[in-house]
C-alpha cells in the first residue's frame, strides 16, 4: 500500500473511485434522485480535475498494487458554516475521506489519517475539522478513535436534502 499526494493525472481514476466509493458508502440510504444529482455535482473528470489543480485544495491517494482505493481530500480555505464551532486559526477541512472496502480492517485508514495529519501540521495548520453523517456509526467511531471530538450539528446537502451532520475536530 502506497500513500502519495494525487496529481492532476489522476483526475479520471479519482473520479471514478469517488463515485463507486460514495455510492457503496450511501445507497440504499438516500434517495436514488439526490444521490444522483450529488453524485453529478461532486464527482467527475471536470470536478475532480478543478479539485487537483485549485492551490486552496490538496488530495492524498492510497494505491496498493498501483490501484487507486482510497483518498482524503483537504482544503485550506477553512470552514464555511461552521466557524463558531472550529476553535482554529488555521484550520484545515477533510472535505472527503474514503477507503475501499477491500481495505477495511488492515490499517489504511489509519495510515491515511495519520498521513493527513501529519502533513497538516508540517504545513502549519493548528487543526483539522470535517463534518460526517450522524447516521454513520462506523465513521464517528473511526474518527473518535483517531483523536476527533464532536463540536456540534452542521449540515449537509444532498441533491435536494439536507442532511444533519456531526462537526469534528482535532487539534494538531
Amino acid at each position: 500500500m502506497l500513500i502519495r499526494p494525487a496529481l492532476p493525472a489522476d483526475a479520471e481514476a479519482l473520479a471514478s473511485l469517488g463515485e463507486r466509493l460514495w455510492r457503496e458508502t450511501y445507497s440504499g440510504l438516500i434517495p436514488q434522485g439526490n444521490l444522483e444529482l450529488h453524485l453529478a455535482g461532486t464527482f467527475g473528470l471536470v470536478q475532480q480535475t478543478a479539485e487537483l489543480v485549485d492551490p486552496a485544495n490538496w488530495m492524498l491517494l492510497i494505491e496498493a498494487d498501483g490501484a487507486p482505493l482510497g483518498y482524503a481530500l483537504l482544503r485550506a480555505h477553512g470552514p464555511k458554516a461552521a466557524s463558531a464551532a472550529v476553535p482554529f486559526e488555521r484550520p484545515l477541512e477533510v472535505a472527503r475521506f474514503y477507503v475501499d472496502r477491500t481495505l477495511h480492517g488492515q490499517g489504511a485508514a489509519q495510515a491515511l489519517m495519520a498521513e493527513v495529519l501529519d502533513r497538516a501540521a508540517a504545513a502549519g495548520h493548528d487543526g483539522v475539522w470535517l463534518q460526517v453523517w450522524e447516521q454513520n456509526p462506523r465513521a464517528i467511531r473511526f474518527y473518535a478513535k483517531v483523536g476527533f471530538i464532536d463540536a456540534g450539528d452542521a449540515t449537509y446537502r444532498i441533491g435536494n436534502q439536507v442532511d444533519r451532520d456531526r462537526l469534528l475536530v482535532h487539534a494538531l
